[in-house]
């Protein structure tokens, strides 16, 4: 049996915010914006390269849904972009105003820096050593 994560649900205020974000800042490929009711939407986001799992953009639809947005993950490391030229991503990430919470740094797995997304989300930009490579 094969089996593949394809999408993750994250809780976003606004599609259109998310959007721009996830596009615009963080240079994501909009994959699908499909509207399915008149205050539903499916949109999908990926990192650049087309391959691995997509984000599913999902707006917050009720009061304890607006109160989980950033805090998916109750404030640890939620998210794990990898990235195949580290220098190149955060240098784009920086000039773009994304938020850093500390300076690159050397890891036995790789080198890894983490920011925060729109909503607070925690993410770990990695690249990874050969070794760790599959």
């Amino acid at each position: 049996m094969t089996q593949q994560l394809a999408a993750l649900a994250l809780l976003v205020h606004d599609y259109d915010e998310a959007i721009a974000y996830y596009t615009g800042v963080l240079g994501f490929d909009l994959v699908q914006d499909t509207p399915l009711t008149p205050d539903k939407r499916w949109v999908e986001v990926r990192p650049p390269g087309g391959a691995g799992s997509a984000l599913v953009l999902a707006r917050a639809a009720n009061e304890m849904q607006r109160a989980q947005v950033g805090l998916q993950a109750g404030g640890r490391v939620f998210l794990f972009l990898h990235t195949d030229d580290f220098h190149r991503d955060y240098d784009a990430y920086l000039a773009r105003g994304v938020d850093f919470t500390e300076s690159p740094r050397h890891e036995p797995h790789g080198t890894v820096v983490v920011f925060r997304d729109l909503y607070g989300n925690l993410w770990d930009l990695i690249q990874r050593m050969p070794s760790q490579i599959p």
